[in-house]
């Protein structure tokens, strides 16, 4: 069997941000059922760049140089935490996320790069469009109906405007392990941003 883990490429929210965060997925829980919605564990919230699934531990050492230069020439930028809302929309609710505002041209000109460089290893491009936004959690499949719309009323009804901003000086390659109490997500290596700003 090989040796493979599972990685995604994505960019870190501090912890103040994540704290905010955190508020907020504590508000929401008290009005959900504990068994509709799988919450993500706060340290674990990111803004997803590219998924790639299981890799081999071999591939690992290229898709590190990848990424390297995927962000030349990239320099730091601003995003802020901003509003609440649901995929695909809020009368079928499958996530609940936090909106990303901010310097949003930049963080997908990044994404591009990172597409660029790293999907010619064998990691295809999604055919969903690029919505860059902060996961808080999943809706299990068998939710009912009232379930559904009990968050969809919820995600519509909260008025959430800016929790927290900061800045993105890297890009990070994480390891997705899935245990009993979810899944725990650890850095794998870190790209700095060191483009001009």
């Amino acid at each position: 069997m090989i040796d493979s883990w599972r990685l995604f490429i994505a960019v870190e929210v501090p912890p103040d941000a994540r704290r905010a965060l955190e508020r907020v997925q504590a508000e929401l829980q008290r009005e959900v059922p504990d068994h509709v919605v799988r919450w993500v564990r706060p340290e674990g919230i990111h803004v997803t760049l590219k998924f790639l699934g299981d890799v081999p531990r071999g591939s690992i050492a290229e898709i590190q140089l990848a990424l390297e230069e995927a962000v030349r020439g990239h320099g730091p930028f601003s995003l802020t935490a901003f509003g609440l809302g649901a995929f695909p929309n809020t009368r079928r609710p499958r996530v609940v996320w936090i909106g990303v505002e901010g310097e949003i041209r930049r963080l997908k000109a990044l994404r591009r790069s990172v597409e660029e460089t790293v999907s010619p290893l064998g990691y295809p491009s999604e055919d969903r469009p690029f919505e860059p936004h902060l996961t808080l959690g999943r809706v299990e499949r068998g939710a009912s109906r009232s379930e559904l719309d009990l968050i969809g009323d919820l995600v519509e009804r909260s008025e959430i405007g800016e929790l927290a901003s900061w800045r993105v000086e890297a890009v990070s390659l994480m390891r997705s392990e899935l245990k009993p109490g979810g899944a725990v997500y650890t850095e794998v290596y870190r790209a700095p941003l060191l483009g001009a700003g």
